[in-house]
């Protein structure tokens, strides 16, 4: 997403860098590595910190965004939200005929590929033009990454609860009594996701595997 805010620490670079562990594990010519977790939980950071670990090894690597997938647009999300009510916060709010499309073209190898992002500073959807051209890495993160077709599945077990202050410092959402029913909402479906994951980061960024 345009205008991001990330706040890499230590405790990413740690995640990051035992999960690079697992990844080397897998072989293949093309390797997607999902990175799922609730608001806050530091997917994003996690994310960019093993691309960047990625790059530095000479093997460059794609952060596909999965949360500029929604049907809706920043601006339709919440009033669409309050109209169907809260149980319809989930994964299927994610344009999944368009994910599995880009997922289809890093498999392909294409040259030219156009994917969603959303200017988080006018909350426009715009339309990013790529290539997938000779990458072996697709990284991609999101509320429920985990829930797309991946080599490697990783869920980061902090909830809502445990990064209140990181909503508070990222600023990207407001965070009134609506928004704290959204991230209860949102904490359910990313714990029905669990069984898919197979890493777990833990409270302490250590990497434990789950299957």
């Amino acid at each position: 997403m345009l205008g991001d805010v990330l706040l890499i620490t230590e405790d990413h670079k740690k995640a990051a860098s035992e999960i690079l562990w697992y990844l080397d594990k897998i072989a293949g010519e093309k390797v997607i590595l999902a990175v799922g977790g609730e608001s806050g939980s530091g997917k994003t950071e996690i994310a960019h910190e093993i691309a960047r670990a990625l790059k530095k090894r000479g093997t460059p690597a794609k952060v596909m965004h999965i949360d500029n997938y929604y049907l809706t647009s920043p601006v339709e999300r919440t009033p669409w939200r309050q109209e169907h009510g809260i149980e319809s916060i989930g994964f299927t709010e994610y344009d999944w005929d368009t994910i599995n499309r880009n997922l289809n073209e890093f498999q392909e190898d294409q040259d030219r590929v156009t994917m969603p992002c959303i200017d988080l500073l006018t909350d426009q959807e715009d339309q990013l033009i790529t290539s997938f051209k000779g990458l072996k890495y697709l990284v991609i993160e999101g509320l429920y990454a985990i829930q797309a077709a991946a080599n490697l599945k990783v869920l980061i077990d902090l909830t809502y609860h445990d990064t209140k202050k990181a909503q508070f410092e990222r600023g990207k959402e407001p965070t009134n009594d609506y928004r704290w029913q959204v991230l209860q909402r949102e904490h359910e479906v990313v714990q029905s996701l669990r069984p898919q994951a197979d890493l777990l980061v833990n409270k302490d960024f250590s990497v434990s595997p789950l299957k």
